[in-house]
């Protein structure tokens, strides 16, 4: 297997943006602190953070996976909302990698043999010494899980809550993604496009992406009237 976490078996790969540098963390800095320190020495076996759909679980899944390839570890992610339909089968020797990162776990749950292949994963991770971190969009105790052997699996390790951004953070967010780009987002244009643009963080960066692409070909700077014109407000 390659030494980048490329998904190779699965062709799932990394969204290059997907990195601890480009989170805004608001309330969550102990939270991403805890991921971005897994792989230490001192760092947790099993991390399982859960949140709203939007609010970050996916990137600081695959924040982790880059920071396990900046170390020359191999790591694998796996979102089961877009694998699920696959058997259980590609959990199978995962023990070999250094971080397995599972996403989207509520999306198979309730199904017995995914369940029974995470019980055996989560067992054999932990015989190998080796790092699992784990989403969903509700608490461990909240998912409804059949085999109880599981339910106690995934009460292992440090359960996070991803907490929402506040208005000003969101803002925030916002202009670390721009600033990332190489783009400049004065406060008055990133507070119209959170004022009119979607609701969710990973659409509004899906619009600055676009606008992006547009300021670069018409060598423009982002102003209003042009995220107007841009994204047809």
């Amino acid at each position: 297997m390659s030494r980048a976490p490329a998904q190779l078996p699965l062709g799932v790969g990394l969204r290059d943006d997907a990195t601890f540098e480009s989170f805004y963390p608001g309330a969550n800095t102990s939270l991403m602190s805890r991921i971005a320190g897994q792989l230490d020495a001192d760092g947790e076996l099993f991390l399982y953070l859960w949140g709203a759909p939007g609010s970050g679980r996916s990137h600081l899944l695959q924040a982790a996976c880059h920071e396990a390839s900046n170390r020359d570890l191999r790591a694998l992610y796996l979102p089961l909302g877009e694998l699920g339909h696959f058997p259980p089968l590609i959990l199978e020797e995962i023990e070999r990698l250094d971080l397995v990162a599972i996403d989207d776990i509520d999306s198979v749950i309730g199904r017995p043999r995914w369940e029974e292949g995470l019980f055996h994963a989560y067992n054999r991770l932990r015989d190998a010494g080796k790092r699992l971190v784990v989403a969903a969009n509700v608490a461990p105790r909240q998912l409804p899980v059949k085999l109880p052997d599981l339910a106690s699996r995934l009460a292992w390790g440090v359960t996070f809550h991803l907490q929402p951004l506040d208005d000003l953070e969101r803002l925030h967010a916002l202009q670390l993604r721009a600033r990332i780009r190489g783009m400049q987002l004065p406060d008055e244009v990133a507070r119209y496009i959170l004022h009119r643009g979607p609701r969710r963080l990973d659409e509004l960066f899906e619009e600055l992406a676009t606008l992006d692409r547009a300021s670069l070909s018409a060598q423009r700077k982002l102003t209003i009237p042009f995220v107007k014109q841009a994204l047809g407000w």
